[in-house]
């Protein structure tokens, strides 16, 4: 399974979300591919935000080596499934889908925790949730691989 998680920026939500399946696939014993992007360029090349990287830390969990990039339309090539942090995202990424194959690859990542609820992870880069963020997307990742097993 390849699995591609995606925000606006690619130095918040989607490093910590790919931080978090990683250790998790990791301790499961699960062969998948964990990458992170962002719908936007800003930050290409930039290391997830400092408190990113404190929170994960704070969890025992190092994102310091991650590099932001943006998505691409090929992306749809190289996934199996795309994990989206919010509406905006979801949008913005289906956007780029060619095809019924692509669309149904897109996904809020909450659905996994929060089933049918379209729930949006907060953007913690102007509100310093970031604790909250890391359990939501905590409780998503877990219920993802359970979902995959």
């Amino acid at each position: 399974m390849n699995v591609l998680m995606v925000c606006l920026g690619n130095i918040c939500r989607s490093p910590m979300a790919e931080g978090i399946l990683r250790h998790k696939v990791t301790q499961s014993g699960l062969n998948w591919k964990v990458d992170s992007a962002g719908t936007g360029s800003w930050h290409v090349g930039d290391p997830p935000d400092d408190r990113a990287r404190a929170t994960m830390r704070s969890h025992g969990l190092d994102i310091s080596d991650l590099r932001a990039r943006q998505f691409s339309p090929q992306d749809f090539d190289r996934f199996d499934l795309i994990l989206t942090m919010d509406q905006e995202n979801y949008q913005q990424v289906m956007q780029h889908a060619q095809s019924e194959a692509d669309r149904n690859k897109i996904h809020p990542i909450l659905n996994y925790a929060y089933p049918g609820q379209n729930r949006s992870v907060p953007d913690p880069y102007f509100n310093d949730r970031f604790q909250e963020v890391y359990a939501l997307l905590d409780a998503s990742c877990e219920a993802l691989i359970r979902a995959h097993q």
